[in-house]
């Protein structure tokens, strides 16, 4: 791939875009790139902010990513092979579902975010996402058999469910319940959920309960029915940004679940949790760079059209700086992801949760960080615009909503910070106590 000739905002697009070299993108990843931008932009992003200030996304939507396999890129990778051949699922837009790899995930996360919104993608993926991967990975070849084929093909749809009103990054305190019966062939559950993405349209959730007593230890992962299910009562609620997400509170009340559908072993829910959570942030912060370049370099463009003390905006060295600012934590943001990727695409999985685990949670907390620098320069640029819901800078506006929606699900951005130090540091004890010469040894 050649250098742009065509003419564009600065900070649009990010640098392997623009033709300058990259060591991390393929000549799979340059073909998928423009397919995979064409279709999200006539089935999505087209009309994406018109149906954001609607608040919903269409039902044929998600039926339409679902028949071209465009749902998939969102569970990350390697995709769950054996199971897409069993589905005759061969290829997505071309790449053959053995080929792919996080970049090309990454590219499709960035594309999805490419309206600048994290709703409406959201709307789509997030049940494949973070709902399907703890069924595929730790559930049982039966619980597989009767979920897989449905989800995969988006004949069914799902969510994770995990947070509650009294325990959000606070994952060991949940609270939700799950008791067997007397004749061990079901889990009753009650308790309640909150802030669940795509609840309120799903037919399951991949849930987290407390099968046994109190800490993480008492944690599992069970497949519970939603959607018109007996004891399941679901609402929208309204939070600032990606309304169009469905957020969802779940309150479950002696909810009958057949024991088969618990993931795994009980007792071990916690651990199937904290893996999903690696991927859930790395997504996070895939698209919250883009939603990044997307405020920004809207400003930009608004800048230096508008004129204000009988020059543009640009034209004053202020505006030039708050820009220059705002723009280098976006490109050093945007490197740190793309290798960030790539360690993904040469590391098995036990090496990159060890490895990668805590600066995992970094990465999204600093993703976040860069949102609100970025989102919060063009508001400011845009000025009386950018506070106003509609016209040249509604779109300023909208994303500006979003950043709360960054830096808090997926694990609160304080938190991360402390994760990430607190694995740093345990990463580096283990390693320092491995080299350490064992009491009463000679060896040098």
């Amino acid at each position: 791939m050649g250098f742009s000739s065509k003419a564009v905002i600065p900070f649009s697009e990010p640098p392997w875009l623009l033709g300058l070299p990259s060591p991390y993108y393929n000549e799979s990843h340059h073909a998928f790139q423009p397919r995979c931008r064409e279709f999200i932009q006539k089935h999505l992003l087209d009309n994406a902010l018109e149906w954001d200030r609607e608040e919903f996304i269409p039902e044929h939507v998600f039926e339409s990513f679902a028949k071209a396999n465009m749902l998939l890129p969102s569970f990350g990778a390697p995709l769950p092979v054996e199971w897409l051949r069993k589905l005759d699922i061969h290829d997505i837009l071309g790449v053959r579902v053995e080929d792919w790899d996080y970049i090309h995930t990454a590219i499709y996360c960035d594309e999805m975010a490419r309206s600048g919104l994290a709703g409406p993608g959201a709307s789509l993926t997030t049940g494949m996402s973070f709902g399907v991967p703890p069924i595929y990975k730790f559930g049982s070849r039966e619980v597989q058999e009767k979920f897989l084929p449905e989800l995969l093909t988006g004949k069914k749809r799902t969510c994770i469910a995990i947070t509650e009103p009294g325990a959000g990054s606070d994952v060991a305190n949940i609270q939700t319940t799950a008791v067997k019966t007397k004749d061990g062939k079901h889990y009753i559950v009650n308790g309640s959920k909150k802030w669940i993405t795509n609840g309120i349209w799903s037919d399951y959730s991949t849930m987290a309960v407390r099968t046994g007593g109190p800490g993480p230890s008492g944690l599992s992962m069970l497949v519970v029915p939603l959607k018109g299910y007996p004891g399941v009562n679901m609402r929208r609620l309204k939070v600032g940004g990606q309304i169009t997400g469905g957020t969802t509170f779940i309150d479950l009340e002696d909810v009958k679940v057949p024991v088969e559908n618990l993931i795994g072993q009980e007792g071990m829910g916690m651990k199937y949790v904290m893996q999903n959570f690696n991927h859930e942030r790395l997504t996070i912060s895939i698209g919250g760079t883009r939603q990044a370049r997307v405020a920004l370099s809207t400003a930009f463009e608004y800048v230096m059209k508008r004129e204000a003390f009988s020059k543009t905006l640009i034209e004053q060295p202020v505006v030039r700086h708050r820009l220059a600012k705002a723009g280098a934590e976006l490109e050093s943001l945007q490197a740190w992801v793309d290798s960030f990727v790539y360690q993904m695409t040469k590391l098995t999985k036990t090496e990159a949760d060890l490895e990668l685990g805590g600066l995992t949670a970094l990465v999204k907390a600093k993703a976040g960080m860069v949102f609100d620098e970025c989102a919060r320069c063009s508001i400011l640029l845009f000025g009386g615009n950018g506070y106003t819901k509609s016209g040249m800078g509604e779109l300023a506006e909208r994303i500006y909503r979003e950043v709360p929606g960054m830096r808090i699900p997926g694990g609160s951005e304080d938190v991360m910070l402390d994760l990430a130090i607190r694995q740093l540091v345990k990463n580096y004890q283990n390693k320092t106590k491995a080299l350490e010469r064992p009491k009463g040894s000679s060896k040098l």
